[in-house]
């Protein structure tokens, strides 16, 4: 297996773990709970692990990328970053989850906290990045949706924390992991040569 195809694992990997804890974790609301507070509760090691393994697979994505484009490469490497940063420092509990957490936003963010939300940052900065340099380097439909991927992961940002921003960015994450994995399965075929 090329390194690139870790890149075509890692986001529906992501997806697959995230949106199952997401329908089974007792009190967890997708209309108003981002993934990163699946990393809170006793179960919380698994998405934890879900955020390293899948920066893991991204990095290792990241150094077979590099042949084609060393941007686009190092952007999907800081986007990995971003995503081992993610897991290592957890989120704040709020919005009432876990059970026992405050009902509304966390008065103070702790130090992790706000460590995790610099990783978030580092990630996305990575991952928008990345979307257009490869809209630069791709040609044909890809290019494209690179290009209109990479608006699209920007939409979120004006509205988190407002009524329907966190659906807004499940579905916008959704597209864009499924474009991390289109990216990453053409740069691993054989016949990607230029």
């Amino acid at each position: 297996m090329s390194r690139i195809a870790c890149g075509v694992v890692a986001g529906p990997l992501y997806l697959v773990v995230g949106y199952a804890q997401a329908f089974t974790r007792s009190g967890f609301d997708l209309a108003q709970h981002p993934f990163s507070m699946l990393s809170l509760g006793s179960l919380g090691w698994i998405q934890i692990a879900n955020f390293v393994v899948s920066g893991a697979l991204f990095l290792v994505a990241a150094t077979g990328m590099a042949r084609f484009s060393k941007w686009g490469a190092r952007l999907i490497g800081l986007m990995g970053v971003g995503m081992i940063l993610g897991g290592v420092f957890v989120a704040d509990p709020a919005l009432g989850f876990p059970a026992g957490a405050p009902a509304g936003p966390p008065e103070s963010m702790s130090w992790h906290g706000a460590l995790h939300a610099v990783a978030f940052g580092i990630a996305m900065i990575g991952w928008i990045g990345a979307c257009f340099v490869f809209a630069r380097r791709l040609g044909g439909w890809l290019a494209v949706l690179s290009g209109l991927t990479g608006v699209l992961l920007m939409a979120p940002m004006a509205f988190l924390g407002n009524p329907g921003g966190t659906v807004l960015l499940y579905v916008v994450a959704t597209i864009g992991w499924l474009w991390t994995s289109a990216v990453s399965l053409k740069l691993s075929r054989p016949a990607f040569s230029s």
